[in-house]
């Protein structure tokens, strides 16, 4: 089975019994098979089931959200205050590539969303991660001026709901929130 005629891209070869096939994704809205037998028994053949794009699964929740939050008409009927909350908690427990996704919905969440559609707050668990790549960044000058794909996603995801909230008119209270009494009392001391 491939994604291509000449079973080029994305190829998954199967034989025997069925333990030794397993589920795979294939991109794309074309399945090419082919069956081959060596006629080494009398069985039927083969069976397989082919699924349109699994729900549940991150790359099709992300592609969905995405399109979703491009819609200025559909925005209205979007429940953005759990869609804010879940999408968090994901952009927390994902790594790699779909917390990247993660940090993208959230970007634009952000920029759609209206007074009182989503706490900010919940970004605390991100924010001690970005101040703790920042405090990192700032020790290591071996390295100057290279921000890994997730330290410039979520620079600009704090920028940005930074600007959100001064626009709503909620700065202190968000500030307050991200930051531990700690951190306050030092930056205070400075």
């Amino acid at each position: 089975m491939a994604s291509s005629s000449d079973f080029q891209q994305d190829r998954h070869s199967f034989s025997g019994s069925p333990e030794k096939w397993n589920d795979f994704e294939l991109p794309g809205d074309t399945l090419y098979y082919r069956f081959t037998s060596d006629m080494s028994n009398t069985e039927w053949g083969y069976k397989f089931t082919v699924t349109v794009g699994h729900l549940g699964r991150f790359q099709t929740g992300f592609e969905i959200l995405k399109q979703m939050l491009s819609e200025e008409r559909v925005i209205p009927h979007i429940p953005l205050a759990k869609i804010w909350e879940w999408q968090v908690g994901v952009a927390c427990r994902q790594t790699g590539h779909q917390r990247l996704k993660a940090i993208h919905l959230l970007l634009k969440i952000v920029q759609c969303s209206a007074q009182g559609d989503c706490d900010f707050t919940l970004l605390k668990p991100l924010w001690q991660l970005f101040t703790h790549m920042e405090n990192n960044l700032c020790h290591d000058v071996a390295k100057p001026g290279i921000l890994l794909p997730l330290h410039r996603a979520l620079a600009e995801l704090f920028f940005v709901t930074e600007n959100r909230v001064t626009e709503l008119g909620s700065l202190q209270e968000y500030l307050l929130a991200l930051n531990t009494e700690d951190h306050l009392h030092r930056c205070t001391a400075q």
